[in-house]
Formats: C-alpha cells, sequence, structure tokens
C-alpha cells in the first residue's frame, strides 16, 4: 500500500492523556472545485488525488483537540484544589500524600515507574499496601479532572500536591506539566515505597536508603522528603498506625524536625504496630522516623532542619520537584500560582 493510502485509511489521535492510536477515518471526498482543478483523472491525477486526500486526512489527524494540553488553565486548577484544602484542611496532608505515592515507584535502573503514567489512578496501584487511602483522594479531584478534561491525571495528581503545600502555608515547590497517562499494564509490583518498620533500627534505616537510592536521592534529601510527615495523622484502618506527627497536622513547618530531637519517645503499649509516643500520648512517630536521629549521617540533617527553617523550605521543595519528575520526560516548566 502507497503512503498515500496508508494515512487516507488511518489518522493519529494526539489527544493529551491518551495513547496514539491509529483509528480509521473516512477518505475524504473532494470537492467539485478540486476535481476542475485537477483535470481529466488520469493515472497522475489519481496521485495527485491521493496526495491531497492524505494531505487533507493529515490535517484532520494533527487538528486541535476541543480540549488540549494548551487549554488548561493550571493556575485555576490550582486555585480548585487550594478550595478544596480550605473547605477540609485534613484533605491538603492527603492530597500531599497522593503525589508522593504516585511518584515515589519510579526505578532508575528499570527505568519504570514515576508519576509519568499516572498509574495510581487504577485499582491494581490503589491497592498496595502503603497507597491504604487514597482512592477518596483520587475521588476528590475528579470533578476537578471533568472540569478540565485537557489535563491528564498524571499531572493533576502532581499538582495536587504542590498546591496543597502552598496552601498549608508550606513552600512554592517548582513543577511542570505535559505527564501523558498510562495504561494499566505500567503499574509496577507492590513494595516500592518506604516501610515505616523493618524489624530493627539499622535494617530500617537500610530499608529507607533501598528505597530512595532507587529512586536517584541521597541521605540529605531522604531527610527533607521525610520533613513532610509535619503533616497529617495515621489511620489504623489504613496504614495500622494511629495519631499525628505533630499537633498541626494541616500545616507544613520544621515542627516535625523539632518534636523528633527535643521530646522523648517511647515505645506506645497498644495493639497495634510498634510506633512511638510522646510523654503527651497525643502525638507518635514511626521506627522509620527515629531513625532519622539514630544515624548519624540522618541526624546531622535532621538537626540542620530543626535550626533552620528557611533551609527545610527550600530543600524540602528542591526534592519534592524532583520527587515529582522522576519517570517522566519533555516536560515545561509551568506556573501556577
Amino acid at each position: 500500500m502507497s503512503l498515500a493510502l496508508l494515512v487516507t485509511a488511518t489518522s493519529l489521535s494526539f489527544t493529551p492523556g491518551a495513547r496514539h492510536l491509529a483509528t480509521p477515518v473516512r477518505p475524504r471526498v473532494l470537492s467539485p472545485a478540486v476535481r476542475i482543478a485537477m483535470g481529466p483523472v488520469g493515472a497522475q491525477s489519481r496521485r495527485s488525488a491521493l496526495h491531497l486526500a492524505a494531505a487533507l486526512a493529515l490535517g484532520a489527524a494533527v487538528a486541535p483537540d476541543s480540549a488540549t494540553a494548551a487549554d488548561v488553565d493550571y493556575v485555576s486548577i490550582a486555585s480548585e484544589v487550594a478550595k478544596l484544602v480550605r473547605d477540609d484542611p485534613d484533605k491538603g496532608p492527603t492530597l500531599v500524600r497522593l503525589a508522593w505515592h504516585s511518584s515515589g515507584t519510579y526505578d532508575k535502573v528499570a527505568k519504570d515507574g514515576g508519576s509519568g503514567p499516572g498509574t495510581i489512578r487504577f485499582k491494581e496501584e490503589l491497592a498496595h499496601g502503603a497507597n491504604a487511602g487514597l482512592a477518596s483522594a483520587v475521588d476528590w479531584l475528579e470533578p476537578i479532572k471533568k472540569k478540565n478534561p485537557g489535563i491528564s491525571n498524571a499531572d493533576l495528581f502532581t499538582l495536587a500536591g504542590v498546591a496543597a503545600i502552598k496552601e498549608m502555608r508550606g513552600p512554592v515547590v517548582p513543577w511542570s506539566s505535559g505527564r501523558i497517562d498510562g495504561e494499566e499494564s505500567q503499574v509496577t509490583p507492590d513494595g516500592r515505597l518506604p516501610a515505616a518498620d523493618k524489624g530493627s533500627p539499622k535494617s530500617t534505616a537500610q530499608g529507607l536508603r533501598d528505597v530512595f537510592y532507587r529512586m536517584g536521592f541521597n541521605d540529605q534529601e531522604i531527610v527533607a522528603l521525610s520533613g513532610a510527615h509535619a503533616l497529617g495523622r495515621c489511620h489504623p484502618d489504613a496504614s495500622g498506625y494511629k495519631g499525628p506527627w505533630t499537633p498541626t497536622p494541616t500545616t507544613f513547618s520544621n515542627a516535625y524536625f523539632s518534636l523528633l530531637l527535643n521530646l522523648k519517645w517511647t515505645p506506645k503499649e497498644w495493639d497495634g504496630p510498634m510506633q512511638y509516643e510522646d510523654p503527651s500520648g497525643k502525638l507518635m512517630m514511626l521506627p522509620s522516623d527515629l531513625v532519622l536521629i539514630e544515624d548519624p549521617s540522618f541526624k546531622k540533617y535532621a538537626k540542620m532542619y530543626a535550626g533552620d527553617a528557611a533551609k527545610f523550605n527550600a530543600d524540602f521543595a528542591q526534592a519534592f520537584a524532583k520527587l515529582l519528575e522522576l519517570g517522566t520526560s519533555g516536560l515545561t516548566p509551568t506556573a501556577y500560582s
């Protein structure tokens, strides 16, 4: 089959967030004016007709869709996310966790996972143990996605995270757009996210390094990203653990590090998994939190961030931006505020 016939028979769909698949289109019927301009229908004329039809078909194929990335108002979408957080502050930390977990599956060796394909929207990935409770966050964003069909789910999940951080008085994290939603076959195996407890402080610290080094982070970035535990709380029906890390779980700050270093943390006596509590019994830390002050390399950064909120904000913003771009390519730096 000639190239002209091939292009006439199919067109390529370039709708953002969709697979680039060949889909049948009807050959175009030439107008009388075009037929007159072509003259008698001889062999040369037929070839010209085919080339013209091919050009017309290709033009239709690449014509902009009614909802493309160029039509997306990212500032408006970020504002809608911010309103979600204002209306229900407890949604803020969960949206940050959604962005985190959609990105934290990246493997720099296998070159898979990460935020690029937005696979956390699939039931298979949401069923992973570390993602318990995140289906609700996906549901919260669905009305925004329907209102803004040009944005991919992958972009929406990550944008929601940085918009929530900003709304919770955190730094403006650099963000880029251009992720294209993938397929369920791109869901990575369960177990790629950090574990709260590996049985001993040494094993738990090594477990953190195994996960974060796999993604391309160093010890300082591990500690900076752990500072996100200033936000949110654990729920027994999700992670099995219980309680907030700080008394201000909907405000971004460096309080996590100050509390970690300055309060006495003792094992909690209860029926749940191993966790620590402060003298009041109202706050908690996980084994993976305690290793940040038990491991010498981690501890020096925890002390630095406890004493310098501006440094923590800057380093967290840089590390979180890096996290959100794992498994992506060709992104465009994009303002959202």
